[in-house]
């Protein structure tokens, strides 16, 4: 009843002029996506650090008691949030960057893996400097150095020198 010539729909030859028509963009939207994502990222960056640093600054205000004449605490060590906030962009960066180069937007994907590995180096450098940083070492008291007692008198005479 069918003859093989007909053009039934999901026929070999449709899906495969089905399958060529990519998502692929064309003209200059694969650049200017890049360099939109670029940008979007670079303020994404902007406003973590700009979190972070408050963040530091409220950590030590917060270990001193607000007090201004407080001796700053000693150092706690690695606080790892920085690492770990932008290891989570990088990632994020990454994920973005397969899926582009998946689509074909090859432009923005290339510039998307060259964000996400910069972002990655930046975070094991950062990561190994601060690991192998030691902690300063506790400065001594300052100790009163009293004058010796020279009168020969008895020891309630030097009890106020400290000796």
């Amino acid at each position: 009843m069918t003859h093989s010539e007909s053009r039934l729909p999901g026929r070999p030859d449709e899906r495969a002029s089905a399958a060529r028509s990519s998502p692929a963009p064309g003209g200059c939207a694969d650049p200017l996506v890049a360099v939109l994502l670029v940008v979007a990222e670079a303020a994404v960056g902007a406003l973590l650090a700009i979190w972070l640093m408050v963040r530091g600054l409220t950590r030590s205000h917060e270990a001193t008691g607000g007090k201004v004449s407080t001796p700053p605490p000693a150092d706690p060590g690695m606080d790892w949030t920085p690492v770990v906030v932008f290891a989570v962009l990088a990632l994020l960066v990454a994920c973005v960057a397969a899926e582009l180069l998946r689509s074909g937007w090859y432009w923005s994907g290339g510039t998307q893996v060259v964000v996400a590995v910069a972002l990655g180096v930046m975070v094991l450098a950062t990561a190994v400097e601060e690991s192998v940083r030691e902690a300063p070492e506790p400065t001594p008291a300052p100790t009163y150095a009293s004058p010796p007692c020279r009168s020969g008198g008895d020891s309630d005479e030097c009890a106020h020198s400290g000796r």
